[in-house]
């Protein structure tokens, strides 16, 4: 039976570029062969087009699914503003809790793919309503965590929160990745440091990469800076494998 790794990807902010790393693994592992599943729970921010809401993140992911899956099994929530999910559910009438989206997340895990990717919407502690987080919902679906750090100013106090929440949550990090989104960031290497010795050296979670300002931001031009066997060299999941 081959082996399949489910992972969940949260982020230090809103656009720290969760989509962006989730394309470039998804990318990477399709290069080697393997199957790709992704899913976008929900997705605020999105377009009204003849087959309905779609959303960019959601659409990216679609395109690095292999073998191809239906956006509604990527994306089964797509909600208009671009605003906070619970805000922009609760404008349109939309019943948002974890049940709801754990169901077709945990459709998506049973296909068994070499790598599936669950992406969450900003941070790890976005509301979906008053009592469940975004993260609630990785704690139902029992993955192991990627956490995207969105690298600018605040970007190490945002990233060791992250990992002592999502630790304190029980789940396990399976690796972070540096996103260098602030191109002119005073003292860049001095951050970084600091933010492996945070999150790798007394957080003990691997450093998966860092992706320096691109040019083009590719799912290939960003797979590149990324260590796909440090992440699937620990993979483990009950509900995949």
């Amino acid at each position: 039976m081959s082996r399949s790794a489910g992972f969940f990807i949260t982020a230090t902010d809103t656009d720290a570029g969760k989509t962006l790393i989730g394309c470039a693994l998804l990318h990477a592992a399709a290069q080697r062969g393997l199957t790709t599943a992704a899913g976008k729970p929900v997705a605020s921010g999105s377009a009204m087009t003849r087959a309905g809401l779609r959303n960019a993140d959601a659409l990216a992911l679609q395109a690095q699914c292999r073998p191809p899956l239906p956006y509604e099994a990527i994306n089964p929530v797509a909600l208009a503003p671009p605003i906070a999910p619970h805000i922009a559910a609760r404008e349109a009438g939309v019943a948002l809790d974890v049940e709801r989206l754990a169901a077709p997340m945990r459709a998506l895990l049973a296909r068994r793919a070499g790598l599936t990717l669950i992406e969450g919407a900003g941070g790890w502690r976005v509301p979906l309503n008053a009592r469940e987080c975004l993260s609630s919902l990785a704690i139902a679906l029992a993955l192991p965590v990627i956490l995207v750090v969105g690298v600018r100013l605040g970007a190490i106090n945002h990233a060791r929160l992250t990992l002592e929440a999502i630790r304190r949550d029980g789940l396990p990090v399976a690796g972070w990745v540096a996103n260098l989104i602030d191109p002119d960031m005073a003292r860049g290497e001095d951050n970084l440091a600091a933010l492996d010795d945070g999150l790798s050296v007394q957080g003990g979670a691997p450093c998966l990469g860092v992706v320096p300002p691109l040019a083009t931001a590719t799912a290939r031009a960003a797979a590149d800076q990324l260590d796909l066997d440090a992440l699937l060299g620990g993979a483990s999941n009950p509900a995949i494998d």
